[in-house]
């Protein structure tokens, strides 16, 4: 198997890291494997330590994204299996020997949930997320424990077709994600504890949420557009039963107005997704 790890700046993680993985893969007599190290344009000793580990690295000349990152480790592997995991000591690699046997079920993709008190969301993470996971729940018509996860084993071989579809950013693992469920593949979640991290973390919390949410709408817009309309849809009449229910409150008829002009929205929006549907149908064809 191949072990992608892309790395920015953690200098003081990537050497556990890298021992703990080498120690679980020969616990588990795991003699065939290669460890891809994805150096993203860091600017501490991050690189001067991966040259004393035995491990491929691959240098960007700078930062240019956790999931192009990913891409271009995954791309170089010489294995179909492949695992991805972070660089700071926040995923526990003695859970992929379990991530493994599963995988050999013929599931497509066995990814770690997170669980656990450095797992815990914030009042201004938890909101966001829920966002985001509603969204990515609806489009793949499934419960999803953790829609990011950085820890997952899959198959190079059923990524590479959709490789260039997904985005350069953190938001990767969500595309994956989507991407998999919505071509019908079969994908595992199972519960892993998430460490304390080693070092600063590189997420930017509302820039990095509205660019997933940008992607995710890209990605169902691609793979069904049909149920991104109707989640507008959905919305334009939630709001018009709103201005219906506050003009029978207030006797305001500009309510009325604004709901007709909601429940009339609604219809377009709809109209215009069945659109879109038959022209993807078509070109599919």
């Amino acid at each position: 198997m191949s072990i992608v790890i892309p790395a920015y700046n953690e200098e003081e993680g990537i050497g556990k890291t890298i021992n703990e993985i080498k120690a679980v893969c020969y616990s588990a007599k795991i003699e065939i494997f290669e460890i891809i190290v994805v150096n993203d344009g860091s600017t501490d000793k991050t690189e001067e330590k991966l040259r004393d580990l035995g491990v491929s690295i691959i240098s960007h000349p700078h930062n240019i994204g956790y999931g192009r990152s990913l891409k271009d480790g995954i791309i170089a592997a010489q294995y179909d299996t492949i695992v991805i995991t972070d660089a700071d000591c926040t995923y526990p690699f003695n859970r992929v020997p379990t991530l493994l046997k599963e995988y050999s079920k013929g599931f497509d993709m066995v990814v770690g949930a997170r669980m656990g008190k450095y797992y815990q969301e914030s009042l201004l993470k938890n909101p966001l997320r829920r966002i985001l996971r509603f969204v990515v729940e609806f489009s793949a018509e499934r419960k999803i424990p953790d829609i990011n996860s950085g820890l997952r084993v899959f198959s190079k071989e059923k990524l590479l077709p959709i490789l260039p579809k997904l985005c350069n950013t953190f938001s990767f693992t969500t595309s994956m994600t989507l991407a998999f469920m919505m071509t019908g593949k079969f994908v595992k979640y199972i519960e892993i504890p998430y460490n304390k991290r080693n070092g600063q973390t590189k997420v930017r919390l509302f820039k990095d949420s509205l660019r997933t949410l940008q992607y995710i709408l890209q990605a169902i817009n691609y793979y069904n557009p049909l149920k991104l309309f109707v989640l507008f849809a959905a919305f334009c009449l939630i709001l018009s039963f709103l201005f219906f229910f506050l003009g029978i409150f207030t006797h305001w008829k500009t309510l009325f107005s604004f709901g007709i002009g909601s429940a009339l929205l609604s219809l377009v929006i709809l109209c215009v997704g069945l659109l879109a549907d038959s022209l993807k149908q078509i070109i599919d064809k």
